[in-house]
């Protein structure tokens, strides 16, 4: 994982539907193993926390708050 704090700006299709979120490299390299971790695309992980997100809150955020959980999930698991 890079230390690049810099905030990349991504573009996916969610159900036909083109939207687009910002993460930070980090962010996105987790995001990236979270999905190969699962055998799914980037994209439909990326489905996925949006089906699941609080409409309060925006995409970014949810995928953010995705990868916390994955890895506070990692680290109880050992």
């Amino acid at each position: 994982m890079t230390p690049s704090g810099r905030l990349r700006k991504h573009s996916v299709s969610i159900r036909g539907h083109a939207t687009s979120y910002t993460l930070e490299d980090p962010f996105f390299e987790l995001v990236e193993e979270i999905a190969a971790t699962r055998e799914l695309s980037v994209a439909a992980l990326i489905a996925e926390v949006d089906s699941k997100r609080d409409r309060s809150i925006n995409l970014s955020s949810a995928l953010r708050l995705h990868v916390l959980d994955w890895l506070k999930s990692r680290i109880t698991q050992g």
